[in-house]
């Protein structure tokens, strides 16, 4: 008989609680999905780092009980994630270029910009989006925290100011260059340690008649469509309406319109304006999405609890397929090296035993490696030498521009595997 010490039931293991809630302070201690660790996702090896360790975080996601945000801690401070190599630069995605572009051409009609406007945007990258506003002949400056990115969009001719955003900064450019007419923010919110520091910088920037749109990925989108490699350290934020429509009441600024977006699998678009100026009426959409919403049961934590079996089994579906695909002899590469990919590589254990090599448009991840699994990024042209068997697309989010692109695989029975929300093989 075993001694009665070691006879007692197994307890499960007790994690730490997270940190409060970023907007609203409550404690964290309900968890919406563990995916283990990671390194940053954008700080790709270079060749001479090869042989050094990498430091990897927890990327476990919690839901305040509270406002229902969902959210990550801060591992890694925003100065270390956009360095002075940060490898993200947007001008590389024909079709995020024609959103951009289309985005201009809608706000110029809508909200009336001319020479006398100025148009303001925070996380402006590589100038992707304002040029489209300096074509028109609408004044801009874009705020972009990373330098090696900003100096392209000076490069364009887009004044382009070196900081984080928030009160501090958002002081300084309404004292040395003036409020803003149209504040924008393209995957940004979502970015932002100190939310409210955030969102209260946008309220001090804006015109008193100003405009703010800010555009994200929608939680609802991402759960129902089982996108958990979107969370990574960079995303500190994962957002519904609800919780967004908190947050900027809470600054002063009202929601008074929204729309639902198919980008990086479906995104928000908000308009804001200050609280105490309503010439802009509140849109229907607001209120119908809001509705739909609670109608979903984001305020129930029950809401919240499959996601992290949805997020197992899909890990489970990908790696039944590349074993036996691997087994059959067959040959993988992937196309992309996007933050969403290496969430997915690293949550999954998905290594060079599997994936050759991976591919990429932009000549700053070229020559490098994914962070965590060590997959060399190379240029797209090396598909078409080694022909593989399958080609995994990791940002799934541009699957139809890929298959376009890359279309002439199948000339020799070449297939395309998109991970989310489950495996699907295209001939």
């Amino acid at each position: 008989m075993l001694p009665t010490a070691l006879a007692q039931p197994r307890l499960a293991p007790v994690e730490p609680p997270g940190s409060p809630c970023r907007f609203c302070g409550t404690p964290l201690d309900v968890t919406f999905v563990n995916l283990g660790t990671s390194p940053l996702c954008q700080d790709h090896v270079r060749p001479h780092r090869f042989n050094q360790a990498e430091a990897f975080y927890p990327l476990h996601a919690r839901v305040c009980r509270n406002c229902f945000l969902v959210q990550l801690d801060e591992f890694a401070s925003s100065t270390e994630i956009f360095q002075n190599d940060y490898a993200y630069f947007s001008s590389y995605s024909a079709s995020w270029l024609r959103h951009a572009r289309l985005y201009t051409d809608m706000a110029v009609q809508r909200f009336e910009l001319t020479a006398h406007s100025r148009v303001v945007e925070v996380a402006s990258n590589d100038g992707y989006l304002l040029q489209y506003f300096v074509a028109q002949g609408v004044p801009v400056l874009g705020i972009e925290p990373a330098a090696n990115v900003a100096a392209y969009a000076e490069a364009k001719g887009i004044p382009t100011l070196v900081r984080f955003f928030g009160r501090d900064t958002a002081r300084y450019v309404a004292a040395t260059t003036g409020q803003a007419d149209l504040l924008l923010g393209n995957n940004v919110l979502a970015h932002v340690p100190d939310i409210n520091d955030f969102v209260a910088g946008m309220q001090i920037l804006l015109k008193p008649e100003g405009v703010i749109t800010m555009e994200f990925p929608h939680l609802l989108r991402l759960m129902a469509g089982n996108q958990f490699d979107t969370i990574y350290h960079e995303h500190f934020s994962y957002l519904s309406f609800y919780t967004v429509e908190r947050i900027f009441a809470h600054h002063g600024l009202t929601l008074f319109d929204v729309e639902e977006l198919p980008t990086h699998g479906g995104s928000l678009r908000i308009y804001a304006r200050h609280a105490a100026h309503s010439a802009r009426p509140v849109s229907a959409r607001v209120a119908e999405l809001r509705t739909r919403e609670l109608a979903l049961g984001v305020t129930d934590l029950a809401y919240y609890s499959a996601f992290a079996a949805q997020a197992m089994e899909t890990k489970r579906k990908l790696l039944d397929f590349l074993i036996a695909a691997k087994r059959a002899g067959k040959t993988v590469v992937g196309y992309g090296a996007p933050g969403k990919g290496n969430t997915l590589l690293n949550y999954c254990g998905i290594r060079t035993d599997f994936i050759d090599y991976t591919v990429d448009l932009s000549p700053h991840k070229q020559g490098n490696f994914l962070p965590g699994t060590r997959i060399p990024i190379c240029h797209p042209d090396l598909i078409r030498q080694t022909r593989p068997d399958y080609l995994l697309i990791l940002p799934w989010n541009l699957r139809e521009e890929i298959m376009d692109q890359m279309q002439d695989i199948r000339a020799w029975g070449g297939q395309f595997v998109v991970p989310i929300p489950e495996v699907q093989v295209y001939a």
